[in-house]
């Protein structure tokens, strides 16, 4: 969950190696540091936003072509100058930044402080860098074999660059487990946790495997695994524009990505769906229709907002194809010795494709024989690779760390299959799924409708600001939009809200109803209307507020409800994709007024690459 830049070339590479960790700080913004090797290396690093370490290096010697940069996210040791990334080991022979988390630092530590190695920091990092250095020393080896044969020893996940002073020409990075890209310029190599910071100057890269050992001289660069097994390094071109990793005139990144959907559900679904021929089509899935059509169980694992797309997807899965369907946490999947039937599909949803507890779930579930898929945002990276099959999103970069177009985009996804699989298994007839498609491809248009509101959403959001509590309710298709209404607003204003069904309002949250406890209830027309209208009616009872999420010209909870955010009417099964949009502005607009970091809210960072 850090962010990882490195240059070598013939630029200054500070400018390159600043800009990088600005573009990186969704992924880390604890603290951050940079090195710049120029006959010695120059380590400058300060706890705070990149910003700060900006400040901290002005009128420094910063010059310099080869260096690495770090943000951090911290996992062993608070955030504070000693902890911050780089690290350089006790005699100053390598120095170091790192992404991950090494699980058997503790005894490695041990075994160091034996042979007189002492250390500054309390971070697993340090312990890694004396690692090498000691191995350096004492087996008289190169840079490249201590790096490697320290890895060997190595329990846990790590994306890492690496200098050695001795070796002034050459940058060393390695991965497992932990995201690494490396951009190819001209004599020129950009290294970073993901394509962000490299689009502005090559749309060549090459991804690391896990095991993957580069290393890295101008004009030059050659690939093996920590055994010492040469690769082939392979050179993928990437499609990202530098505008859509910017602002563009939008006070964060999150609002602009609330205001992308329209255009991200677009792209998820263009070409792919089809009214005139009544069709659906995922290339990514084409060869492994025949195992989905015969599925007898799908079981859905993701974390976060991606755990709530695939409660979504439940109800679509069972509803079109009437395939029985289980959604796990995948930190509790890889745990808990599932139960893995070989003819099962597994679907495995990320917005990076790099989620550390998704990704040893997917290995457990290839393990014992399923037919793993992945839904994912981000071309080249660990899951779609690690899959059998699967399918894209097409959201575009997403660097706001609450996930707004991402979620969209995966139940976009999710919809397309069910439907698809709903026809090819003949629970949907032609005209149904002609139905059902033509819903779909109205969704832009209409979130655009529920976007022209965004003044009436902040009007509303400025009574809410110092509110301690929220409760959110749906039900059926809208129970998964509650929860993931929910946790847009803790996560962004640190407001405690909670999700729930709305019929289990009365099995305990009823109880905390009270004339300062806003209820948010989204309560589109559906089957279960009446049901909901129902349990405002429990809620205004006991002197609750209502925010009702309603569509255009419900005059029934209209009446009832304290505020209406209107949405136009939709299919039941696409209506999540409409419902969310007034529940992400309406957090965005508290988090702002409460002065809440909206962008990079306090303990979370983007990608969750450990543990």
């Amino acid at each position: 969950m850090c962010g990882i830049v490195g240059y070598i070339g013939h630029k200054q590479a500070f400018p390159i190696l600043i800009s990088g960790l600005k573009r990186l700080e969704y992924r880390g913004y604890d603290s951050s540091g940079i090195s710049i090797l120029n006959g010695d290396i120059k380590t400058f690093k300060r706890k705070g936003k990149v910003s700060d370490l900006e400040d901290f290096v002005k009128g420094k010697d910063i010059e310099g072509c080869i260096g690495i940069g770090h943000t951090r996210w911290a996992t062993h040791g608070e955030p504070n100058d000693v902890n911050a990334h780089p690290h350089t080991s006790m005699n100053g022979y390598f120095t170091l930044i790192h992404n991950g988390i090494i699980e058997n630092y503790s005894s490695l530590k041990k075994k160091l402080e034996q042979r007189s190695y002492t250390f500054k920091s309390e971070t697993d990092t340090e312990v890694l860098v004396n690692l090498i250095e000691y191995i350096y020393l004492k087996g008289n080896a190169s840079a490249e074999m201590a790096v490697r044969l320290a890895l060997q020893k190595v329990v846990g996940a790590y994306g890492l660059v690496i200098m050695c002073g001795d070796e002034k020409d050459k940058l060393i990075a390695a991965r497992k487990g932990s995201p690494l890209v490396i951009g190819v310029g001209d004599d020129e190599y950009y290294i970073a946790s993901d394509a962000t910071p490299i689009v502005q100057y090559t749309k060549s890269v090459i991804y690391l495997n896990d095991d993957d050992v580069a290393v890295i001289q101008r004009g030059e660069l050659s690939l093996k695994t920590i055994r010492n097994d040469k690769q082939t390094p392979v050179i993928h071109q990437i499609n990202i524009e530098i505008g859509e990793i910017e602002k563009n005139g939008f006070d964060h990144f999150m609002l602009k990505e609330i205001y992308e959907q329209p255009r991200s559900i677009l792209d998820t679904f263009r070409g792919r769906i089809s009214l005139e021929r009544t069709a659906i089509h995922l290339g990514g899935l084409f060869e492994v229709m025949p195992q989905l059509i015969q599925a007898k169980r799908i079981v859905i694992i993701g974390c976060g907002t991606s755990w709530h797309a695939g409660m979504v997807g439940e109800y679509l899965l069972e509803e079109f194809a009437r395939i029985p369907v289980e959604v796990e946490y995948a930190s509790e999947f890889r745990y808990r010795n599932p139960v893995i039937y070989k003819d099962d599909v597994v679907i495995a949803i990320s917005q990076s494709g790099e989620t550390a507890d998704t990704l040893a779930a997917i290995k457990q579930a290839k393990d014992a024989g399923a037919l793993v898929l992945g839904i994912c945002n981000v071309v080249g990276s660990s899951i779609p690779r690690e899959t059998h099959a699967g399918v894209y999103t097409h959201a575009g970069p997403e660097i706001g760390v609450a996930s707004t177009k991402a979620f969209t985009a995966q139940v976009t996804v999710l919809t397309m299959m069910a439907i698809s699989l709903g026809m090819a298994r003949g629970f949907v007839t032609p005209e149904h799924g002609k139905q059902l498609i033509a819903e779909l491809s109205a969704i832009p248009e209409k979130i655009e409708k529920v976007l022209a509101n965004n003044e009436k959403y902040k009007q509303i959001a400025g009574l809410f600001r110092f509110a301690t509590n929220f409760l959110y309710l749906g039900r059926g298709y809208l129970f998964p939009v509650a929860l993931e209404g929910a946790l847009k607003l803790k996560e962004i204003s640190y407001i405690h809200a909670e999700g729930y069904p709305a019929a289990e309002m009365k099995h305990g949250p009823i109880a905390l109803i009270d004339n300062k406890m806003p209820v948010v209830v989204i309560a589109t027309r559906d089957q279960t209307y009446e049901k909901i209208v129902s349990n405002i009616q429990e809620v205004k009872a006991r002197s609750g507020i209502v925010i009702a999420v309603v569509n255009e010209g419900d005059e029934v909870i209209g009446k009832m409800a304290d505020f209406v955010l209107e949405v136009p009417l939709t299919d039941f099964a696409v209506a999540p994709l409409v419902t969310v949009v007034p529940l992400q502005l309406l957090s965005y607009h508290i988090a702002v007024l409460r002065g809440c970091n909206v962008d990079q809210p306090r303990n979370l960072a983007k990608s969750v690459t450990v543990e």
